[in-house]
């Protein structure tokens, strides 16, 4: 379709999703896929696609919506295959962590340390929550976050994790940046972003996600299917993460094979984790004011320092989440045969060292 027909049709799709709660109309897949493909060419009106996504945002978008903007942002983006077999996909909100200190950047090397590859993806900072990211809380760490796509798939085929950021396997979605702070408000590029899985596993890719609201399950799965993950693992988790509370009983939503999703109860006693907060609270420097946004570079230190400290083998809320996270993973991608025994894997790789030793081998000289 050429530009001009592209503009056109993002304008048709306006008059569609536009017209108020009791006349806007659903779009097609199709029609959602080429909206953002015109979208990411970088030639749509900045405030027609503000009006189009916000449309969408308020009309609730349907899973053809979510699905034809999904693939629209995959086939702009680089997608690489690394030489390993199998690979699991850390797909954490972009937005960040604002309510509590994460520990999820680390998992990738306690799995890798396991013999899973893992990758994880994100950007430095985004709305609404403009919390702490992966990017930020691994640069502090001293882990470089700027490699491209061929050099973060190096990297994993290497020592079995790697990060990638939006900005190197993204450039188009990247650019969207500062119309969605200005747009202030959650709309569909914060559902589908974390779906792309930017690296590629030559046999089995799987998806390690989160989620706060039920409604989400069936719309990441969908999401996590039309982006051919093998397997996907839904986690209600901290701040939508892939950690669930530490203090309470949880659950997942997963699927093997492309199959129907099933749930999973979740219990942090059965792992040994005894908590009396969900996750690892913030200290008493970083608690914002009323209304203020959260220091997110300060909180993105203290991550990197907890979640280093837990790698070297400190007990604390910060080694139980790590626990809690990898153990959920190689229990439901039957690498152990149930979540105790995950999670005896797991602390052992911690107190011998062998974590640490992956996470290191990524840090910058």
């Amino acid at each position: 379709m050429s530009e001009a027909n592209l503009a056109l049709h993002l304008k048709q799709c306006i008059q569609k999703v536009a017209t108020g709660p009791e006349y806007s109309k659903d779009l097609s897949y199709t029609e959602a896929y080429q909206a953002m493909q015109h979208i990411l060419s970088a030639k749509a009106d900045p405030v027609q696609t503000a009006i189009y996504l916000i449309a969408l945002r308020m009309k609730r978008e349907t899973d053809e919506e979510n699905r034809g903007t999904l693939q629209a942002l995959i086939d702009q983006s680089t997608i690489s295959q690394a030489a390993v077999d199998e690979l699991v996909d850390i797909s954490d909100p972009y937005d960040g962590f604002a309510r509590g200190v994460p520990a999820s950047s680390f998992v990738p090397a306690v799995l890798a340390s396991l013999g899973l590859p893992a990758v994880v993806h994100g950007l430095d900072s985004v709305g609404p929550k403009y919390g702490a990211t992966h990017h930020k809380i691994l640069k502090a760490a001293g882990v470089k976050v700027d490699l491209s796509p061929q050099q973060a798939t190096q990297q994993l085929e290497q020592w079995g994790w790697t990060y990638i950021d939006q900005a190197s396997f993204a450039p188009a979605l990247h650019a969207l940046v500062p119309l969605r702070q200005r747009m202030v408000k959650r709309q569909v590029l914060t559902t589908v972003e974390t779906m792309l899985g930017p690296i590629r596993a030559r046999k089995k890719t799987h998806c390690m996600g989160g989620y706060v609201h039920k409604a989400y399950p069936p719309i990441y799965a969908s999401l996590a299917r039309q982006a051919g993950f093998t397997s996907a693992i839904f986690v209600r988790g901290v701040e939508g993460g892939i950690i669930p509370s530490l203090q309470q009983a949880g659950r997942l939503f997963a699927y093997q094979d492309q199959a129907q999703e099933y749930q999973v109860d979740l219990a942090p006693q059965a792992l040994d984790i005894v908590a009396e907060t969900r996750a690892v609270p913030l200290s008493a420097d970083l608690v914002p004011a009323d209304n203020a946004l959260i220091d997110s570079d300060a909180l993105a230190a203290e991550a990197a320092g907890l979640g280093l400290a837990a790698l070297a083998g400190q007990r604390g809320l910060t080694y139980d989440s790590l626990v809690y996270a990898c153990a959920i993973c190689l229990h439901q991608l039957q690498r152990y045969p149930d979540l105790p025994a995950a999670a005896q894997a797991v602390r052992k790789t911690i107190d011998s060292g062998q974590a640490l030793k992956f996470f290191k081998a990524a840090q910058q000289p």
